[in-house]
């Protein structure tokens, strides 16, 4: 049997698998066992742990509902932040992910934030199928026309700024862009509606997931976004569907700062071979 924890932030759910001590190969048909949520634990995404190298307190491997492997999620690395502090006593650790290194700091309250790094906003870095103004384009689905900005951090996004998230058709308009020919990776698509030039609403397709009740790399794309297009400023709090992150685009050098909770649910153990499919 294999330890595990249930973890979540603002609802978008985890099950994490310590492997720095004890090693753990985690191929996608184990980890689709595991996500699934009749037949396996449950969760959004997968997350391993596995020891740091070159100065970094962990890395941490990420597999989405679908068994994809991908680069980094925010609300996970909150999660894998909290538990590295809490043992190590540490105010700060750098959490090593494909997508890139994460900074990590106690922020207080329960609360995390994690320093994104800057955003990626040329179309080979998204990427892009072919060259576009990644600020705003046009992307033709079934024949309609979306305006749409994509950003990468550290994994692709494609940003909507609609007149209503809460009436966007995230379920229907989602997995058609996810698979879009225009992002040969696929990508995260994300419905945002302007309540204030400090406050955004936020709704989420999560490529290799679907709809998630909160994303945080989905919301530090959306910080940049947003602050390209002159919709908000350098502070916002994005309203998700599992609660708020509070955004920073530091003023200094223009790094993403994402502060939010990390919670943890239960602890467990796992069969993980009865679970592989």
């Amino acid at each position: 049997m294999t330890p595990f924890l249930k973890m979540h932030g603002l609802g978008n759910d985890f099950v994490v698998f310590d492997a720095r001590k004890q090693g753990l190969a985690l191929d996608s048909a184990t980890a689709r066992g595991v996500a699934d949520r009749r037949f396996g634990i449950g969760c959004d995404q997968v997350i391993v742990m596995k020891p740091g190298t070159h100065g970094a307190d962990a890395v941490m491997e990420v597999r989405n509902a679908d068994g994809s492997e991908v680069e980094q999620c925010g609300n996970a690395t909150r999660c894998v932040a909290q538990l590295l502090m809490a043992e190590t006593g540490k105010a700060s650790v750098r959490i090593d992910t494909l997508g890139g290194a994460l900074l990590c700091s106690d922020a207080g309250g329960g609360n995390i934030t994690v320093d994104w790094g800057k955003a990626r906003t040329l179309w080979d870095e998204v990427p892009l199928a072919h060259p576009a103004d990644t600020n705003q384009f046009h992307l033709n689905v079934d024949g309609t026309n979306h305006l749409a900005s994509a950003v990468s951090v550290g994994n692709p996004h494609v940003v909507l700024f609609v007149d209503d998230a809460e009436t966007a058709p995230v379920a229907e308009l989602g997995p058609r862009i996810e698979t879009h020919p225009m992002f040969p990776e696929r990508t995260n698509v994300e419905f945002v509606s302007v309540h204030a030039q400090d406050k955004l609403r936020m709704r989420v397709w999560e490529r290799g997931v679907g709809i998630t009740s909160a994303c945080g790399s989905g919301a530090c794309a959306v910080a940049a976004a947003a602050f390209r297009r002159g919709l908000t400023g350098r502070r916002i709090e994005i309203v998700l569907d599992g609660g708020s992150l509070h955004m920073e685009m530091r003023e200094s050098d223009d790094h993403i700062l994402m502060t939010g909770p990390a919670t943890l649910a239960f602890k467990g153990e796992a069969d993980l071979k009865a679970l592989a499919k």
